[in-house]
């Protein structure tokens, strides 16, 4: 965390509009692959054009085909373009039910209101290092996520309210506003992104879900949702596949494509448990598949719901404090 090029330092909760130089990327490395996250964006602008000017769901089909390498294409991604080459679709309830499904699945660890403490494990091929932090939510809009160890990292803080995103930084004693280009960064050097901390995008806001596969695998009945971005979704993934146990709709794991059909990412669910009243998974964790070896595993020692917050919990004073 040595880079901090680019800080802005803020006193107030209203606070200026920041202007970030191109090196102030240092604060958050890459986590989806050097030079991958600029080259995500550029895609992502240019497929939004394109699906604008196709007029007919035909024609998004045959575009999205082409997006993807053959060389890139595992066996299940064949599965979801046959699904589209055919021409499948769900009729208006499946629809409706599978994005729900998403939706509730996304709001899993959040409820109406949450607070909870875990932990995160980061392997890199370089270096080690766990972090102890507290988290609290209301709603989709505000989160606020605070290191609480190890001691040197204590205090540093991000908090969502609203469309707005910060960082805090102790030891500078510097509030920092992250800018849309930098949601795909990495949170604390993490294989997390910082829209992955705070939630930023939403999955059913953001892409159009259909059913690829429903069945029984290792045993167990699960759906296997495909995920598409909207044209105007301002999002970096080229599709997301969604695993979900359908006895209590739990997640077991998502994939991560870049818009070239390339596997990017892998998050897993585990060590399912009743937390808070509500069987949540404990245990997630990511692996960059451009990273050998490397990982991150975030473990809830304790969660619970519906706590009480409200919005003015969620301001820069509470970022900066440190006091929950």
């Amino acid at each position: 965390m040595g880079h901090r090029r680019g800080a802005t330092s803020l006193s107030g909760n209203r606070c200026p509009k920041a202007e970030f130089p191109h090196n102030s990327v240092l604060l958050f490395p890459d986590s989806i692959g050097r030079g991958r996250g600029r080259m995500l964006l550029d895609v992502m602008m240019q497929r939004r054009a394109r699906l604008a000017r196709t007029s007919t769901s035909k024609s998004r089909q045959r575009l999205f085909l082409a997006t993807v390498s053959p060389f890139a294409m595992t066996a299940p991604a064949c599965v979801v373009a046959a699904v589209l080459i055919l021409g499948r679709a769900l009729d208006p309830s499946a629809q409706e039910t599978a994005r729900e499904i998403i939706d509730r699945v996304d709001r899993i660890l959040r409820g109406e209101s949450s607070r909870g403490v875990a932990t995160m494990e980061v392997v890199t091929e370089h270096w080690e290092r766990t972090l102890t932090m507290e988290v609290w939510s209301l709603g989709t809009e505000y989160s606020l996520a605070r290191i609480t160890a190890p001691r040197k990292e204590a205090g540093t803080a991000t908090l969502k309210a609203g469309s707005d995103i910060w960082n805090y930084l102790p030891r500078v004693d510097r509030t920092i506003k992250i800018p849309a280009s930098l949601m795909m960064g990495s949170w604390m050097g993490s294989h997390f992104t910082n829209d992955d901390i705070v939630k930023e995008s939403r999955l059913v806001d953001d892409y159009d879900i259909e059913i690829a596969f429903e069945g029984s695998r290792d045993g167990t009945d699960v759906w296997e949702f495909a995920l598409t971005p909207k044209p105007e979704a301002a999002v970096v993934w080229g599709l997301i596949r969604y695993e979900v146990r359908k006895d209590e709709l739990m997640p077991t794991w998502a994939r991560y494509y870049d818009e070239e059909g390339t596997l990017v990412r892998t998050l897993t669910f585990g060590d399912y448990r009743v937390m808070g009243g509500r069987l949540v998974p404990a245990r997630m964790e990511i692996v960059p598949h451009d990273k050998l070896g490397e990982s991150t595993i975030v473990r809830y020692s304790e969660l619970e719901f519906d706590v009480g917050l409200d919005e003015s919990f969620f301001s820069l004073r509470a970022l900066q404090a440190g006091d929950g």
